[in-house]
């Protein structure tokens, strides 16, 4: 169909005489009713006309292409076209071309990327509705779509779930090798991208051991000196900071272990660049605004974690928090406080 011009209504259309329409149920006197365009109401009616008679036709594959389009968030026009498709042995690769367009076009609806996954696994199992992945040829021309809607999105939540069901689902070496370049890529463009992140420690600490990860420490060792890299060029990027901690909890490791890289994060930078440079705990970088308010949030942690004496250190932190860096949050500063020292 074409979905710029406006079609006649269905209700028009001698070719569709023989479908009732049934009206979306109502009260008599609806507190706030929905202003549904006539085109919507006419296409919606017929839809559910077509779900009473049981019908499975091209036309209703039309017709589903018509609803999702005025409606891309329509979960029963969907499950209808989905059904619909596997009933009539429909060809993939045009379903798929189609989805190309509606997903480029909707991208943040989730249904668009839900339905994408269902044609994957009629793919992969030849035509037949079952749980076999799709080639891996098929895997990688869909991370490679993916990473084109990524380019216009880069922080697009249902795009990069779909992305990790495609690695986790097929589960090959060769999808699995090129993601963390894919991660440094997406990085290059926006360090600050939590999305990125995320995925970063997805790929590495959550979806398995693969082939040469097994020094596990040593993967935890790589992850350290990498997030401390990326700290050091944008000292005030919480998503880094937020992945710090993930590394340090996947390696079981106490916060405690990065307190001297943490530490010249949590005070002004100094007038002087140091002559000596800690390759393992890389300084902040030229220009840096400090005291970096996540650096002082993990360096009070560290206190609390240690315990005894070093939580009135926390205590000071905190209260800098409150009074200076982050008196947004004010209130939970002084909640943390009040927790400290009821212990």
């Amino acid at each position: 169909m074409n979905p710029d011009a406006t079609p006649a209504l269905y209700a028009a259309r001698p070719e569709w005489a023989d479908v009732e329409p049934v009206q979306q149920y109502e009260k008599a006197n609806p507190l706030a009713p929905i202003l549904y365009s006539e085109e919507y109401k006419d296409a919606t009616d017929y839809l559910r006309g077509i779900v009473k008679a049981g019908e499975q036709s091209q036309r209703v594959l039309a017709l589903t292409e018509h609803v999702i389009r005025l409606n891309p968030a329509h979960y029963s026009a969907w499950q209808l076209r989905y059904e619909t498709l596997v009933a009539l042995q429909a060809p993939l690769d045009v379903e798929l071309k189609l989805m190309d367009e509606l997903a480029d076009k909707f991208l943040k609806t989730y249904q668009v990327w839900h339905h994408r996954r269902l044609l994957l696994l009629l793919r992969g199992g030849g035509g037949g509705d079952t749980n076999a992945p799709p080639p891996v040829d098929a895997a990688e021309a869909e991370l490679m779509f993916v990473e084109g809607i990524l380019r216009q999105d880069e922080k697009n939540y249902h795009t990069w779930a779909h992305r990790q069901w495609v690695l986790a689902f097929v589960n090959d070496d060769i999808l699995w090798g090129g993601e963390l370049d894919f991660v440094d890529t997406m990085l290059n463009r926006d360090l600050r991208n939590n999305s990125a992140w995320h995925h970063r420690f997805f790929v590495v600490f959550a979806s398995g051991v693969r082939e040469g990860e097994a020094d596990r420490e040593r993967v935890v060792r790589g992850e350290l000196v990498y997030v401390k890299q990326h700290l050091s060029l944008a000292p005030n990027n919480a998503s880094a900071w937020n992945y710090l901690r993930g590394v340090l909890e996947a390696g079981l490791l106490p916060l405690g272990t990065v307190k001297t890289f943490v530490e010249p994060y949590t005070v002004p930078l100094p007038s002087m660049a140091r002559d000596l440079v800690d390759l393992e705990n890389p300084p902040p970088g030229p220009g840096a605004e400090l005291p970096c308010t996540a650096a002082v949030e993990f360096l009070a942690d560290v206190y609390e974690e240690e315990g005894g004496e070093s939580t009135e250190k926390a205590v000071t932190l905190w209260r800098s928090l409150a009074n200076e860096h982050d008196t947004i949050r004010k209130k939970y500063w002084e909640y943390r406080i009040r927790e400290a020292v009821a212990k």
